[in-house]
């Protein structure tokens, strides 16, 4: 375990956790907590907000990192389609799609390494995201491809990045958007507030998404609407940040929305539209509405 101790010989009163990142550069705002950094101001146990002062003897600890070689896991997937080269899966909700900060393990991309090399199969790529073409968040489900070589993921990521690639999206929002249907049109950027959250903003990456409203019902007395949504570009959070925009935030959204932990989030790659290697089709891809959905009202066939 590393460690480290000083006396501080600085003046004025900063946060340990700041002083760690910003002044010593130890390790970074998101490594002081996924690190697990612990500090001690003359022998005493502080919390990260602890406000140091000049004089103060401050040892600190904190944990190795994980290794960064990804780990194959005999996961259950939810196939809907294999070939030589591809996979489309049916993610679940709270699965995550690759590792990153604080998770190793339990992801899609462990998943897809062990079924490589069950099949005698090489990895190749990213070794951290091994045949991860896109991703879904952790708490959003459905359609998810994900490729077999390094030829079939290049083949896929083109289609992608020039954004031929063609998704559909079923959420459950608050309200009703004013309109049956339109076009959300934003620059997006890291909120300056938040850095874990994004914003509509005057300048940052531009984003469109298409709506629709399929159906509104009250319950409780509130109103909810399930919308079909067409991103015509695919920014971090992109749909979140949109319906919040436009005053209708996805049901369950802790981020964008309120919190609630009784209630999960209402997001669902509902299918996905594109040309498989070897091929020269789009292929469509698609998966039911979740038992979450219905539970809240979207019955619907959609």
């Amino acid at each position: 375990m590393p460690s480290f101790s000083c006396i501080i010989e600085e003046g004025g009163d900063v946060r340990l956790d700041v002083f760690v990142a910003e002044r010593l550069k130890l390790l970074n705002r998101s490594q002081v907590k996924t690190r697990n950094l612990k500090g001690f101001i003359n022998g005493k146990a502080v919390k990260l907000s602890h406000l140091i002062r000049r004089n103060d003897v401050l040892e600190l600890t904190w944990d190795e990192p994980e290794p960064s070689i990804l780990v194959p896991e005999d996961l259950p997937l939810d196939v809907i389609y294999e070939d030589e080269q591809v996979i489309v899966i049916n993610k679940p909700q709270g699965m995550t799609t690759h590792p990153g900060a604080g998770v190793r393990h339990g992801t899609v991309a462990n998943a897809l390494l062990y079924r490589l090399l069950a099949a005698g199969r090489r990895p190749f790529g990213d070794l951290e995201r091994t045949g991860i073409v896109h991703r879904l968040d952790k708490d959003t489900s459905g359609t998810l491809i994900a490729a077999y070589s390094e030829e079939a993921l290049a083949f896929l990521a083109a289609q992608f990045k020039l954004r031929k690639a063609l998704k559909v999206y079923m959420a459950i929002v608050k309200g009703r958007p004013e309109e049956d249907q339109g076009i959300i049109e934003t620059f997006i950027a890291r909120d300056k507030r938040n850095r874990k959250r994004f914003a509509t903003a005057d300048a940052g990456k531009f984003s469109i998404t298409q709506y629709q409203v399929v159906s509104s019902w009250v319950s409780a007395g509130k109103v909810y609407s399930l919308l079909k949504l067409r991103p015509k570009t695919g920014r971090t959070h992109q749909l979140r940040v949109h319906l919040r925009h436009i005053g209708c935030p996805i049901l369950g959204d802790p981020i964008y929305g309120d919190k609630d932990p009784s209630v999960s989030l209402m997001l669902h790659a509902k299918s996905l539209s594109i040309v498989l290697p070897g091929q020269e089709i789009m292929s469509t891809f698609s998966t039911p509405l979740p038992a979450r959905f219905h539970a809240k009202g979207a019955r619907q066939r959609v």
